[in-house]
């Protein structure tokens, strides 16, 4: 049976919670959930927005009810409108397939000014520096969400071997391409920005293409692995990206 409930966020958005924790099979229904809208219209619906356990559902609540409450004479609320229409999909949840994410490798160099965290990871979880990359390396993350910032993504399946609390005192500036750690997540910062999460490393691949026509080089359902890269191979890296970028 599946469960999940309806939580109203505002006179036009609610958010369909499909459990608590954090893992595979709930990921697999917030798929199934949005991926009904990618190919289905549905008069009124405005955008889906997929998290971790849970997808909001922006909606227009006038246009949603107009038609039904002219054929009929009891007056029907958008939140009650919506609903009603949401179980309906919900209950066909199976028939909707989720294709399988892209398989993307994402070159870092880790440490050094590029990861000025990464003995404060090693440290706190008894390793050495080379563990510590090795363990990350070897790890294959799923894209559970985007948020946060332009094309930020939440990487989900790091090993609890290096998992570390964020820092204290946020940075202010963090470059584009920092790798960091923040509890049992791992992720890339796309653009510059503060944020307080363990720098262990950076990557020359520009994550966020503002007028690319997908303009977040990860998507949600992406497996990403990470690959170390030497100091020479990022900054080979970076001059063929700008080239790339410049000429796109």
């Amino acid at each position: 049976m599946l469960n999940y409930e309806f939580i109203p966020l505002s006179e036009h958005a609610l958010i369909v919670k499909f459990g608590e924790q954090i893992n595979h099979d709930i990921h697999r229904r917030v798929r199934q959930f949005t991926n009904y809208f990618t190919d289905h219209h549905i008069e009124g619906i405005i955008e889906v927005v997929p998290a971790y356990t849970t997808v909001t559902v922006y909606y227009h609540p006038i246009q949603f009810v107009k038609n039904l409450n002219r054929k009929s004479h009891i007056e029907v609320l958008p939140f009650e409108r919506i609903c009603t229409v949401l179980k309906n999909i919900l209950s066909s949840l199976e028939s909707v397939n989720i294709s399988h994410g892209n398989e993307v490798v994402i070159p870092v160099c880790y440490g050094g000014e590029f990861g000025p965290d990464l003995e404060e990871v090693a440290k706190k979880n008894e390793l050495t520096i080379e563990e510590v990359v090795n363990i990350h390396t070897n790890g294959h993350y799923v894209v559970y969400m985007i948020g946060f910032a332009p094309g930020f993504a939440y990487l989900g399946g790091m090993s609890e071997r290096i998992a570390t609390p964020r820092k204290h005192s946020p940075r202010l500036h963090i470059p584009a391409g920092s790798v960091g750690i923040a509890g049992m997540q791992t992720g890339i910062y796309p653009i510059e920005s503060p944020g307080g999460w363990q720098l262990i490393g950076r990557t020359p691949i520009q994550l966020f293409r503002p007028h690319h026509p997908q303009p977040s080089l990860l998507q949600v359902g992406d497996c990403v692995r990470f690959q170390a890269i030497t100091r020479e191979e990022y900054k080979q890296l970076q001059e063929e990206n700008n080239e790339y970028s410049c000429d796109s």
